[in-house]
């Protein structure tokens, strides 16, 4: 049953919240395993052959409550909760330290403070493939040319004065030969709904949706990079081992495991990857639907 939502007195204000920019939307196979690591035991994992459907959400944006900044959201799978299946994020890092405690402490995310560093260079263009000619035919590819640019993303967390590295996403910007509005791709509309929740700062589940309006084209997937140095041990197989639900919030093992987690969804097969152009989402704000009595996850 849905009840009252947590009252907002952040200086984003009201909701709706609006944020206005771009981002890269990629959808991997995700391991079931991995993913059930950042989920409530209550909800039931969409999976098929031991894999669920997660990926990314890579935003900067231009104009916002908390102004500009960057946001990556690693979406660790899709859950079912009848009637609805959603998205839980394993992860969310801003460059913005109002970003970030907004989304602990009024919308239930697992957010932490980030920088994110940016690179451009040109690239030699290559001949477009077949998978660009159907995406061409569907409205969504676009006719390329040489050159093209390459953007590199360095994504690394926080923690106080010292940083670690997240991950690296590398991105291939096209220059288009058709005209700009076609090239940037058809008008849309689409409602992301999601769970979160489930932390030391919100321990209930909420539910919240993204309302979003943008040109949308189909894109090359971009290139995710690991760390320079390798995770310690193996957290897969530590989850062989321990149940999460029942971890200690100062456990510095945990911590990193958590973190690791987050990587290995980075680092997962990607299928589709769907840029969003002259981006505008609207978010509602979240609304509890579920009194969690477990112990929230605690790893971050």
């Amino acid at each position: 049953m849905e009840i009252e939502a947590p009252k907002c007195t952040s200086g984003y204000g009201k909701p709706p919240w609006i944020f206005k920019g771009r981002a890269l939307y990629q959808l991997h196979l995700v391991k079931a395993q991995t993913a059930r690591a950042f989920i409530p035991k209550e909800f039931k994992l969409v999976e098929a052959f031991g894999y669920t459907l997660g990926g990314f959400f890579l935003a900067s944006y231009e104009d916002s409550p908390a102004g500009v900044f960057d946001e990556l959201v690693v979406i660790a799978g899709i859950v079912w909760n009848p009637p609805t299946s959603c998205a839980w994020a394993a992860r969310v890092l801003v460059n913005s330290d109002q970003a970030c405690d907004h989304g602990r402490k009024h919308v239930g995310l697992p957010s932490q403070v980030a920088r994110f560093s940016k690179r451009i260079t040109a690239v030699q263009g290559q001949p477009k493939g077949k998978f660009n000619g159907f995406l061409s035919m569907m409205g969504l590819g676009a006719t390329l040319c040489s050159p093209k640019n390459s953007m590199d993303v360095q994504v690394s967390e926080m923690e106080g004065p010292s940083a670690t590295d997240i991950c690296n996403i590398q991105i291939a910007t096209h220059v288009p030969t058709l005209k700009f509005d076609k090239w940037r791709g058809p008008a849309i509309k689409l409602s992301l709904p999601s769970f979160s929740g489930h932390t030391e700062q919100i321990p209930n589940i909420l539910k919240y949706s993204c309302h979003i309006e943008c040109r949308v084209r189909a894109v090359e997937p971009a290139k995710v990079l690991g760390p320079s140095i390798a995770p310690k041990g193996n957290t897969e197989q530590a989850l062989e081992h321990h149940n999460c639900q029942s971890v200690n919030s100062e456990s510095e093992e945990w911590i990193e495991n958590g973190r690791n987690l987050s990587i290995s969804v980075m680092l997962s097969k990607p299928i589709i990857a769907l840029q969003f152009n002259c981006l505008k989402m609207r978010v509602e704000a979240p609304i509890v639907v579920s009194n969690c009595s477990e112990s929230p996850l605690k790893f971050s």
